[in-house]
């Protein structure tokens, strides 16, 4: 099942739920999202800096993925980036194919 690496950012009413419910109720809230999809949460984390927080989970497919995304973010209360991530056998596929580019002005 593929990988996402989901991060987040919430927003200043988000942030007053979070200060509400707590950062565990936030996770199981997440879970159930990821789970219904079809997906497995691997990992769950709250961060300082730039992002609030990162999950990590399996999910089956991009749209899976992407509606993940989509129905947090449409909450208003979460911003959600997402990012596939690959794992080093893939990169080894992906570098024994050969394509056919031209880099540019050349």
């Amino acid at each position: 099942m593929p990988k996402y690496l989901f991060d987040f950012s919430y927003s200043t009413e988000g942030l007053k739920g979070l200060l509400k419910e707590g950062g565990t109720s936030r996770k199981e809230a997440t879970t159930k999202l990821a789970e219904s999809l079809g997906g497995k949460v691997e990992a769950y984390y709250f961060t300082f800096g730039k992002s609030d927080g990162f999950l990590i989970a399996d999910v089956p497919d991009h749209a899976s993925a992407a509606a993940a995304s989509l129905i947090a973010s449409a909450s208003g209360a979460v911003s959600v980036h997402t990012t596939v991530l690959l794992t080093p056998a893939e990169i080894d596929d992906a570098a024994k194919k050969h394509g056919d580019y031209r880099p540019p002005g050349t």
